[in-house]
């Protein structure tokens, strides 16, 4: 089964909360089999227009279980404070075999 990957493009409007959201995520990424690969450094654009701000991204061990992190009960308190505190693109994307 492939990985899953979530990236996510950030444009954090009020870093207090965001700061907040960053707290409280990472155990509930944990809880569902998932890790950061990147979170807030460096970005290069090479074509195109540039990211929003931040860029994470996320692995998970499937599709499933990304699906079910980003509608579970334990990430909604955390969405509900990323959405206040910033304006957000998130993409998840099916990995090779």
């Amino acid at each position: 089964m492939p990985y899953a990957y979530v990236v996510a493009q950030v444009d954090v409007k009020d870093p207090v909360a965001y700061e907040e959201y960053k707290a409280q995520v990472p155990a509930t990424i944990a809880q569902y089999g998932g890790e950061y690969l990147a979170r807030g450094g460096v970005v290069e654009t090479l074509e195109g227009e540039p990211p929003l701000g931040r860029v994470v991204v996320l692995r998970f061990p499937s599709l499933e279980q990304a699906r079910a992190w980003y509608r579970s009960p334990e990430y909604a308190g955390p969405l509900a404070i990323r959405h206040r505190a910033a304006v957000s693109r998130s993409m998840l994307i099916e990995g090779m075999e």
